[in-house]
């Protein structure tokens, strides 16, 4: 009789602690993690001159401090911005026949909007989400490797990209204010890059270059969150 009654008092705790954490309107979340940019890229061949070379571009990932503030509108709906520090990412050349490997790097910035749904009741200690949103990358501090600039290369510039976003995720409630939070995005990333050749044994005196890249990352955060 004493085990049953400490096992409803256990699971009466329980119930009213998950049901004290349930989100309210009103709600604030900050939450500190690590965030991975994976690229699933795609590209166009590299163009110089006008002349198509005959091979394009890829990009690697990279893994910051992602931080990410969500704002409740209703207890089921928040809007919530993504941040990150900045993300340095290097620019891979395809197989080619001028033994070109690694062509340089660039550092960029994602801040994404998004607004999410949460289909869990409130006294679930899982909330699993849903989401969309809208993307805004800016790059920056474009730079060819040593090497490269010695053949020539220089003026590496990459457009900023507007795209949509789509998230999966999932809350776990610890308690009143501390949560667990895991999620995956799918980001719409497209830029024009752009640079300049002066080489002479490649007949390349101010040749302009151009690529196309569809970076389409797959970012995927750990963090723990704090609910205000």
């Amino acid at each position: 009789m004493k085990k049953t009654m400490i096992s409803i008092a256990l699971v009466n705790a329980l119930v009213m602690s998950t049901n004290a954490s349930a989100y309210e309107k009103g709600d604030m979340l900050l939450r500190v993690g690590l965030t991975t940019v994976s690229p699933d890229e795609s590209s166009s061949n590299i163009t110089l001159g006008g002349a198509d070379l005959g091979f394009g571009l890829s990009v690697d990932s990279n893994t910051q401090m992602g931080i990410n503030l969500a704002y409740f509108l209703t207890d089921n709906i928040n809007i919530e911005l993504l941040a990150a520090t900045p993300f340095t990412h290097d620019i891979q050349v395809n197989e080619n026949q001028l033994g070109l490997t690694t062509l340089g790097e660039t550092t960029h910035l994602p801040p994404t909007l998004s607004v999410n749904y949460f289909f869990a009741d409130s006294g679930a200690a899982f909330q699993p989400y849903l989401g969309i949103g809208i993307n805004y990358t800016i790059f920056f501090d474009e730079e060819f490797t040593d090497v490269n600039e010695g053949l020539g290369f220089s003026d590496l510039d990459l457009d900023a990209s507007l795209g949509y976003s789509v998230q999966a995720g999932v809350d776990y409630v610890v308690d009143t204010h501390w949560l667990v939070n895991a999620s995956i995005r799918y980001i719409d990333i497209s830029t024009d890059a752009s640079f300049t050749l002066n080489n002479e044994a490649l007949a390349a005196n101010n040749a302009s270059g151009e690529v196309s890249v569809d970076i389409d990352p797959y970012v995927y955060t750990l963090s723990i969150a704090y609910k205000f």
